[in-house]
């Protein structure tokens, strides 16, 4: 008699045990704040990253509007962008040093979310009176590249290189985007749905570029 109330009571006791537990956690993951990602504006980017005319900018930061043309001969702009995720970084094709390794990560994150529409890549040549949009699409099919997920682009020197130091804050070196000027850097940009820049990343690192797919999904669920 007394064994089967012991039995009974430490049951009991068990059951109301787990269940404190799992209120517990449910109570945890409820009152947790989300680990949510910086919004970069030019005040809070290594000053020598950014250009003059936009240093002073505190808040509100967003990607400049943007008129390209990709590897099929498309116009791109930001409207091919908008609600979406995306990382773009700065290449060229006759690159034989980093740019290889960038395109191998970049083609990485374009199969880990092939099968997401929210998420895209935009890649800006530096070259891009050398980068022709046949080369841009010989360079593509060589590399793999799905032409709905991501997009090579070239256009306007000026405008590619303006981007690249005002908008995206990418390159350490000063310049004008004339014909002596050229940029080259590893740096991959991490984009969310308002144009604003939430990350920057080595694009050589595949360490790294497991860090961009763990911070996409945080933007995912933001």
């Amino acid at each position: 008699m007394e064994l089967s109330f012991f039995k009974k009571s430490f049951s009991t006791v068990l059951r109301i045990g787990i269940l404190f537990v799992v209120m517990v956690a449910i109570g945890y993951y409820l009152l947790s704040p989300k680990k949510r990602l910086p919004v970069y504006n030019p005040v809070d980017v290594n000053p020598k990253l950014v250009d003059e005319s936009v240093k002073h900018i505190r808040s509100n930061h967003k990607i400049f509007d943007f008129h390209l043309i990709n590897q099929n001969g498309d116009t791109i702009t930001e409207q091919d962008y908008k609600d979406k995720i995306y990382v773009a970084d700065f290449f060229f094709t006759r690159c034989q040093t980093i740019c290889p390794i960038m395109t191998t990560n970049m083609a990485d994150l374009q199969e880990h979310f092939k099968n997401d529409p929210s998420v895209k890549l935009l890649s800006h040549s530096v070259t891009p009176d050398i980068d022709s949009i046949s080369i841009l699409r010989a360079y593509a099919d060589k590399k793999g590249v799905i032409d709905s997920k991501w997009n090579l682009v070239t256009g306007d020197k000026k405008h590619i290189y303006n981007l690249a130091r005002k908008s995206y804050f990418a390159v350490l070196e000063e310049g004008d985007g004339g014909i002596q000027d050229f940029i080259h850097t590893e740096q991959f940009i991490l984009v969310d749905k308002k144009r604003q820049i939430r990350g920057f990343y080595d694009g050589t690192d595949k360490n790294e570029i497991q860090r961009i797919i763990k911070d996409i999904q945080i933007l995912k669920d933001e």
